[in-house]
């Protein structure tokens, strides 16, 4: 398993780039979201996974770990493969596409070719608890390093699941943690937050 690539970025194109490590150049196919993270720099590293096939080693490339789990969780679902995955990629960044499955936005994930309402909803179905986990376990860990960011998307998620709609929340979140300067518990943001929204 190749986990990662740094070199220098030798050839730059839309669906893939060519990384030279110690005079190995490399082939890694890209998402549009990486394509547009990556700009002209010189050095790169690239997180990657190894497609294995009967008839080749694919490789794939990615700007962060995040959109690298990502493309590891689509290709995981029945029915998606790398290709699919890195179309869903190239349609709309990581953070968008746990929103929409998250929020159950069949009709957002449909607007990805190649995506029916069928698979739309299996992504749903398979990945939405998934996330969620995800999301709970990087509360949990990165707590220390973004306390705002991840009381925020705590409180958010709470409040949704609540039923109160995604922008009501995040615009009373983010007036509650702006007059408090983010001293609050995720207990007490919600609270208030239940009471402004």
């Amino acid at each position: 398993m190749i986990a990662y690539l740094r070199g220098r970025l030798v050839q730059k194109e839309p669906a893939f780039v060519i990384v030279d490590v110690n005079g190995i150049g490399y082939q890694v196919l890209i998402s549009l979201t990486t394509y547009s993270e990556i700009k002209d720099r010189e050095d790169l590293t690239l997180q990657t996974v190894l497609i294995v096939r009967e008839d080749a080693h694919i490789l794939y490339g990615f700007s962060s770990g995040s959109e690298k789990s990502m493309f590891q969780q689509l290709i995981s679902v029945n029915g998606i493969g790398p290709g699919t995955a890195m179309m869903v990629l190239s349609s709309m960044n990581p953070v968008d596409l746990k929103k929409a499955i998250l929020k159950e936005e069949v009709h957002t994930l449909q607007s990805v070719k190649g995506i029916g309402s069928k698979t739309a909803q299996r992504l749903i179905l398979e990945l939405k608890d998934k996330i969620r986990r995800e999301g709970e376990d990087a509360g949990e860990t990165g707590a220390a390093a973004a306390p705002h960011n991840t009381i925020r998307n705590e409180a958010l998620s709470a409040l949704m699941t609540l039923g109160i709609s995604r922008p009501a929340a995040e615009k009373s979140i983010d007036a509650i943690l702006k007059k408090s300067g983010n001293t609050l518990s995720l207990e007490d943001l919600v609270k208030i937050a239940l009471k402004n929204a």
